[in-house]
């Protein structure tokens, strides 16, 4: 059986960032399928003097080697969630004001289409930029294509600032939370329903779990001048094996998001402590990453950008620059509450400021 080779595509990294964005979204890159896009931004940067271009699998490096004394990482991820009849991308007005609606328009392919019209267009920039767009950020840990790269060619993630496209309104949000899920368990003895006093329902023992979590106040911690907001939170419970047995084990499935003064081994502490008594076993748990805006290219970069900087809530890669000693923000075109969501769509006026600021920095220190 033959299988079908999908077209090459050269992008336009000549046109605007919005046509590229646009360009990029109708490249379906749903996890695991990123060969198509990874390809067409390999073939599309190939005429680029100026860069030195690699590849890791579906992640795509190129690097400029100018001789500056400093080296700024710029990334972003190519793949997306799945689709729900959100492609192709199409323009639209609300409440005047004009959008690109469609899958990985906010994540976060409208960062990456500012990134790679100036990896094109910048020649001789006052640093040397390392820039990166890498798959399966999207999926398990395991397989993210920056941690990958970090394995099989460390060399490549070597700098002194980094960069994360991931979507912040086109404003600089410092650093991220850290996230921990552990499963909680209680364990009873099973019996017919219809004698339930022979057995011990494990169900029932799991209300004191959920009382902890009712009850819990989740702390504001302020890292560098940055106020964290942590989560603590059930996403999930499970237990019994069917509708007359009375249930001998029951899971309540919790996220801790959490503020990156506390170490991820402190974090596995604290929920130890604050479920005492009961079987806590963790089952993901990802350190966050303090603000980085005290190095002196995140100062430059903020005084060019203008505004004030924010914390990010959620968990991104800028945490995997920050264990290699790497300070690192995020800043992206498009507003994280529209990220994965059916109806995701970007500001377009955002993608020419992320341009903008960017193109400013790079040119102006």
């Amino acid at each position: 059986m033959t299988v079908a080779v999908p077209p090459l595509v050269v992008l336009n990294l000549q046109g605007s960032a919005i046509e590229l964005t646009r360009q990029l979204c109708d490249i379906e890159s749903v996890s695991g399928n990123e060969r198509q896009l990874a390809d067409a931004i390999e073939v599309s940067l190939a005429d680029c003097e100026h860069l030195t271009t690699s590849r890791d699998g579906d992640a795509i490096v190129a690097r400029t080697a100018l001789g500056r004394d400093k080296r700024v990482i710029i990334a972003g991820h190519i793949d997306t969630v799945p689709l729900n009849h959100n492609l192709p991308t199409r323009f639209e007005i609300i409440d005047g004001v004009e959008y690109l609606w469609g899958r990985g328009t906010v994540d976060m392919k409208a960062g990456v289409a500012v990134q790679l019209k100036l990896a094109a267009e910048l020649a001789n920039p006052s640093v040397d930029i390392t820039w990166i767009w890498y798959d399966h950020e999207e999926v398990s840990e395991s397989l993210n294509g920056l941690g990958r790269l970090a394995r099989n060619r460390p060399e490549l993630l070597v700098g002194d600032f980094a960069i994360l496209g991931e979507p912040t309104r086109a404003e600089i949000e410092g650093g991220c939370n850290g996230n921990l899920r552990v499963e909680v368990r209680t364990f009873g003895v099973r019996a017919h329903s219809a004698r339930a006093w022979v057995g011990h329902n494990a169900i029932h023992d799991a209300a004191p779990i959920l009382a902890i979590l009712a009850a819990y106040e989740p702390r504001e911690v302020d890292v560098d001048g940055l106020i964290y907001r942590e989560g603590l939170n059930a996403v999930g419970i499970s237990g019994g094996i069917a509708g007359n047995v009375i249930p001998d084990e029951c899971m309540v499935h919790v996220n801790y998001r959490f503020a990156p003064s506390r170490s991820a081994a402190e974090a596995v502490e604290h929920l130890r402590a604050l479920f005492s008594g009961f079987e806590v076993t963790v089952v993901d748990l990802a350190d966050g990453a303090r603000p980085g805006l005290n190095a002196p290219l995140a100062q430059l970069f903020l005084a060019a950008v203008g505004g004030a900087a924010k914390p990010k809530y959620g968990w991104t890669d800028v945490a995997r620059f920050s264990a290699l000693g790497i300070p690192a923000v995020n800043y992206g075109p498009g507003d994280p509450l529209k990220a994965h969501a059916d109806d995701e769509r970007v500001a377009v006026e955002q993608i020419t400021d992320c341009e903008r600021g960017l193109r400013t920095w790079l040119g102006n220190h």
